[in-house]
């Protein structure tokens, strides 16, 4: 068996891995590549949001445009994939290396059920005020935490369990206290049917990323998940392109641009190009969480962003901040921060555990070359 060249090459490959996470140069390469990331989805989810609603705020009423928006700005994606390798040199991987069939027909149908998450989602944002809004989708954490067990076999702990229950019941509170938020102009019918449409938009979510945590088990390096990504908005875009040209959304744009949007044309396609490019952070960001960490803080990490939506939705656009909103973001922020220490006391176990296994290692290094001087 330990004959076999590719046994070794694989042992090798692992080798090399288990090196380069105990190396203290490689924790931090992924200790900045992680605070990126997560600013990538800081600055995507907040503002995605906010520009959303302010589409449906100044008369845009398309569902469709707003869900194309979501995923047309996937032509960004090609600069990520192909200027570092052809312009700035900086990895020696060709794009799509090993980028079998197989992985793309994965992201094929992922991508579809994105694009039925993101007509979800705009459905929901066009009833809902953004606060309201946000805190619905953090209802997708304790689904979140189940798919995660059943899926990638995610291991229960006091800190992830204590955070999920802390954030949904935040979710039932704002449930429960919600029908007093619905503006007056806004149908009782209609509003629950932003409600539910953002709930199913959360639970669809949740699904979403202990898949994504599956699949990226088989990737080996970051330039593969955005391939990944850009192979699945292109299909989250084919299916909204659809869903457009039966609503005749195409010949509607123009029109709503000229005569609807009541900022005038030039701001009607700002609006749009904006949402395309701050969407593209917050699904990089995601996609990049969930490589890097796992799906459950990939969730958590989202979730956490709830209040900061809820923030923007209140400065920018006057939404209610009753006394429901701030017991369930304060619920939220709890459950966050308990989860975060227990990440933090995780990490140092784990830390210690390498310096003792290290330190062991060594002193049987020792002893075998002592024995192989006696002989």
């Amino acid at each position: 068996m330990m004959d076999d060249p590719s046994s070794q090459s694989q042992l090798q490959d692992l080798q090399r891995q288990q090196e380069r996470k105990r190396s203290p140069s490689s924790k931090k390469h992924y200790m900045i590549l992680l605070l990126i990331t997560y600013f990538s989805l800081f600055v995507g989810s907040v503002s995605s949001t906010l520009v959303s609603k302010f589409y449906f705020i100044h008369k845009g009423s398309s569902i469709w445009v707003s869900t194309w928006v979501q995923s047309a700005g996937f032509p960004l994606l090609f600069l990520l994939i192909y200027l570092p390798h052809h312009l700035f040199k900086c990895t020696r991987r060709r794009p799509f290396t090993r980028f079998t069939p197989k992985l793309l027909l994965l992201s094929v149908f992922i991508g579809l059920m994105l694009g039925l998450n993101n007509f979800l989602f705009s459905w929901g944002t066009s009833c809902l005020p953004v606060s309201t809004s946000s805190l619905l989708l953090s209802s997708q954490l304790a689904f979140n935490l189940i798919l995660s067990v059943i899926i990638v076999k995610q291991k229960i702990t006091f800190s992830n369990f204590n955070c999920v229950i802390l954030l949904t019941l935040g979710s039932v509170l704002l449930a429960l206290s919600s029908n007093h938020d619905r503006p007056e102009e806004l149908s009782r019918a209609k509003y629950f049917t932003g409600f539910f449409s953002t709930v199913g938009a959360g639970l669809l979510f949740a699904l979403y990323l202990p898949v994504m945590e599956m699949i990226y088990k088989k990737v080996y390096c970051y330039e593969m998940v955005i391939e990944m990504q850009l192979a699945m908005e292109m299909a989250a875009t084919a299916l909204a392109t659809v869903g457009m040209a039966a609503d005749h959304g195409f010949s509607e744009m123009k029109k709503e641009s000229e005569t609807v949007f009541d900022l005038g044309p030039k701001a009607y396609w700002l609006t749009l190009a904006f949402n395309m490019v701050t969407w593209q952070f917050a699904f990089m960001g995601t996609a990049g969480l969930v490589f890097l960490t796992t799906s459950l803080t990939g969730g958590i990490c989202m979730t956490a962003l709830m209040a900061a939506n809820v923030l923007g939705g209140v400065l920018a656009y006057g939404d209610k901040f009753g006394g429901g909103k701030l017991v369930s973001t304060l619920l939220c922020l709890w459950g966050f921060c308990s989860y975060v220490y227990g990440m933090y006391v995780k990490m140092k176990e784990e830390e210690e555990e390498e310096e003792k296994n290290d330190d062991n290692g060594g002193s049987i290094e020792l002893l075998h070359d002592h024995e192989q001087q006696m002989v």
